[in-house]
């Protein structure tokens, strides 16, 4: 039984190993995953917040008009006239450049005698910049809805509790559209309007003015279906930021998907690795050159004609040593082992083998694709 829980002990010591790297390798993840989730949704409402302009803006509309005149009439002394300001908080402005608005105005009018009687009014705005030069204006005709004198009586007696408690009170919203499509200038950007009701016997409750975005292309898109934008935003993030942390984690941890330095190494030590052969065999064939017996040498002496070629031999295996010492120690540079191995030796035989070797050698860099291996 000894052996048996010693074997069982250690079976549950590995075990328990490889349970606390996989949770601390899920755990790693799952917050990685979450800084990459957390990443695309602040970079998604950046975008949003920037690119969208105000959707839509209200303010009321205070008039002002003359009242100092000696006319004892229900006439007022002169138009009444209320100035805007298009700005957020007097600094951040409300149309954006090239954005096209719609722009109306809502009077809280009475059913009076003297509304009934005025008819048709004219409204009239006009936009200025910060200068106060006039970049826009326009004028549009309102008035109030006909009701006949029965439909009135009939409308009073059912609504009289409500009209009675102050629930409900006989007046219209009349709806003025001034602009369809209004675009602010970059030169000359909007910064308030002069409305004006062009009739001294109007009367109103109150006036507001609003201003709402007319939206096209991805704009559309994102006022019309905010969810599917924003699922579809966050997530092309999300896998844009993956793809670049998996690239970052694999050129940390192996040097890219096809490390070229391993191919490098590799072609660096065979290289190394022919050098050191062919200095071992030129050297050899310097020692019997210089080793040969002195019948050799006399016979030489009777034909002369043979000793320059000797001696150019041993000149070319000198010359051949010298310039695989000089590029065995600059044998990183590939264009300095390709010249080696193009340098004459004596014999044919030699220059064969060496042909060939040159050949291995200039297979073995070249490199056709990340697919193929080195033979």
């Amino acid at each position: 039984m000894g052996p048996l829980l010693v074997w069982l002990q250690d079976v549950a010591a590995v075990t328990l190993l490889r349970a606390r790297r996989t949770l601390l390798r899920a755990a790693i993840l799952f917050c990685a995953l979450l800084l990459l989730l957390w990443v695309s949704i602040f970079l998604y409402g950046s975008f949003y917040y920037s690119y969208m302009p105000t959707v839509s803006f209200s303010t009321p509309v205070n008039y002002q008009y003359r009242s100092d005149c000696e006319s004892a009439s229900s006439e007022l002394c002169s138009f009444p006239m209320a100035n805007v300001s298009l700005l957020k908080n007097g600094k951040e402005q409300v149309l954006m450049y090239g954005q096209p608005y719609r722009v109306s105005l809502e009077l809280e009018m009475p059913e009076s005698p003297v509304n009934e009687q005025l008819g048709m009014f004219m409204i009239k705005m006009s936009c200025y910049a910060k200068d106060g030069k006039i970049v826009s204006s326009v004028a549009r005709s309102a008035m109030l809805h006909y009701r006949s004198s029965l439909l009135q009586t009939l409308s009073t007696m059912v609504f009289s509790p409500m009209l009675l408690t102050g629930l409900s009170e006989q007046k219209q919203l009349i709806e003025v559209e001034l602009y369809s499509d209004y675009k602010s200038d970059s030169y000359q950007p909007t910064v308030g309007a002069v409305i004006e009701i062009q009739s001294r016997r109007v009367q109103i409750y109150s006036a507001q003015l609003r201003i709402h975005a007319y939206f096209t292309g991805i704009k559309y898109l994102l006022y019309n279906f905010p969810l599917t934008s924003a699922v579809i935003g966050v997530g092309s993030n999300f896998t844009f930021l993956s793809v670049i942390v998996l690239f970052s984690y694999l050129q940390f941890i192996w040097g890219g998907l096809w490390p070229p330095e391993q191919v490098r190494v590799q072609v660096m030590m065979g290289d190394t690795t022919r050098l050191q052969k062919r200095r071992e065999e030129a050297q050899r064939r310097m020692r019997a050159t210089a080793s040969a017996p002195n019948l050799k040498y006399e016979k030489d002496q009777d034909a002369p004609a043979d000793r320059p070629a000797e001696s150019e031999q041993t000149k070319g295996d000198l010359d051949t040593l010298g310039a695989i010492s000089s590029v065995g120690e600059s044998s990183q540079n590939e264009e300095d082992d390709l010249n080696l191995l193009r340098i004459p030796e004596v014999n044919a035989s030699d220059d064969s083998e060496l042909e060939q070797r040159a050949s291995q050698d200039t297979s073995l860099r070249q490199r056709h694709g990340p697919w193929m291996r080195l033979h």
